[in-house]
C-alpha cells in the first residue's frame, strides 16, 4: 500500500520523507555503536571504524615478482614463472614433441 502513496507524492514530500528516514536511520546506528561499544571488544563495525572511535589502517602491500620457474629451450631469455595461460613459445615447442611442461622446469 505504501508503494501506491510514494508514486503519487511529489518531489517536496518525498525530499521531506527522505530525511525524516536518515534521521531515523542515524539514531539507530548511533544506539547501535554505543551497544558495541559498552561490549568494548574491538570489533569492525564499518568504514574501518572500530567501536572504540580509532580508524584501523587497511594494508597495502605490493606483491613481489614470481621467479621464473620454466625456461625455452631454443630461447633462453625466454622465460615463465607458471602463472596464468601457458605462454606461446612454450605452446609452440611443445607442438609436434613430446615435450611435457616439466621439461622446461629451470633447473
Amino acid at each position: 500500500m505504501a508503494g501506491k502513496q510514494i508514486k503519487t507524492m511529489d518531489v517536496g514530500a518525498l525530499l521531506a520523507l527522505r530525511g525524516e528516514i536518515d534521521a531515523l536511520l542515524s539514531a539507530k546506528r548511533k544506539e547501535l555503536e554505543a551497544q558495541l561499544a559498552a561490549l568494548g571488544d574491538g570489533e569492525r563495525i564499518g568504514n574501518g571504524k572500530i567501536a572504540n572511535g580509532s580508524v584501523k589502517k587497511k594494508r597495502k602491500g605490493v606483491r613481489a615478482k614470481a621467479k621464473p620457474k620454466y625456461q625455452s629451450k631454443k630461447n633462453k631469455s625466454l622465460k615463465w614463472a607458471g602463472r596464468g595461460m601457458k605462454p606461446i613459445w612454450m605452446r609452440e615447442e611443445m607442438k609436434g614433441t613430446k615435450l611435457k611442461k616439466d621439461d622446461f622446469l629451470i633447473k
